[in-house]
């Protein structure tokens, strides 16, 4: 039987509360079983840029990478954001390590071709590329990976690359020596039926379902990548996905009473 390990992903809305942050931070320390933690971005990439004079560019929603926001990202995700999780976990006894895909190759990516959308410097995984032997070295020498959501091209360029699509794309590798539970940790308390009832949690999501609910839009648009990576995620291998609170953590590895889960 394949031993257990936990992927779980941060969203950007946990980073940008300092108390949120260190809350799960503190949640995260306590655990014992084998796991990877994978941060998003935030907003402080904008503030920062801000104060830089760099102008965040968005299209539908999506960050547009140019030169000077791809050096501002890369600094700020891969640097500040991901050095302060590390530091706030090494604080507490807990050996972690952060890095980005261009670490020791960890996450091989290509630069997103362009089409009717130029979004610049942002990475697609390369998903078969991934090493699954230097991610068990970590794992199994008890090395916590912090991952930032930047990958890089192999030509010496860092590419910004969504932390979710990261997420499921490590969770479908590792899958070949692991039982993976992916877990994505955000605001809410798993996906919400109504996303003004905080109680209108469904607390289990096959493609059904799923496809009813998008039907009848009744799904908050923002959810709808989460869930696609999670569909992604289990029709590759992966064991279980897991959408819900970050402060319900402890409860998402015990008695799974808490956010959604997905089959």
């Amino acid at each position: 039987m394949k031993p257990t390990l936990n992927i779980i992903k941060i969203g950007g809305n946990v980073i940008d509360d300092p108390e949120f942050l260190q809350s799960f931070i503190n949640r995260f320390s306590d655990l014992s079983e084998r796991r990877i933690l994978i941060h998003g971005g935030g907003k402080l990439a904008t503030r920062i840029g801000d104060q830089m004079g760099i102008v965040s560019k968005y299209i539908d929603g999506r960050r547009i990478t140019d030169e000077p926001t791809r050096d501002l990202v890369t600094m700020v995700y891969g640097g500040l954001i991901n050095k302060q999780i590390v530091a706030g976990l090494t604080a507490l006894d807990t050996a972690a390590i952060g890095v980005t895909g261009a670490d020791a190759n960890l996450i091989p990516a290509s630069k997103r071709p362009v089409k009717s959308i130029d979004y610049g410097w942002v990475g697609d995984v390369d998903p078969d590329k991934i090493p699954v032997d230097k991610w068990t070295k970590f794992i199994e020498n008890k090395m916590i990976p912090v991952v930032a959501p930047l990958t890089h091209d192999g030509q010496g360029n860092m590419l910004n690359t969504n932390a979710d699509t990261i997420a499921s794309s490590v969770a479908v590798a590792l899958s070949e020596k692991y039982a993976v539970r992916l877990i994505y940790c955000f605001e809410k308390k798993g996906v919400l039926e109504n996303i003004d009832d905080e109680n209108s949690v469904i607390p289990l999501l096959d493609r059904a379902l799923y496809n009813k609910l998008k039907s009848e839009n009744k799904l908050f648009a923002g959810i709808l990548p989460k869930i696609d990576n999670a569909f992604a995620a289990i029709e590759s291998g992966v064991a279980e996905v897991i959408i819900g609170h970050a402060g319900d953590l402890d409860s998402h590895f015990t008695d799974k009473t808490t956010g959604t889960l997905i089959r």
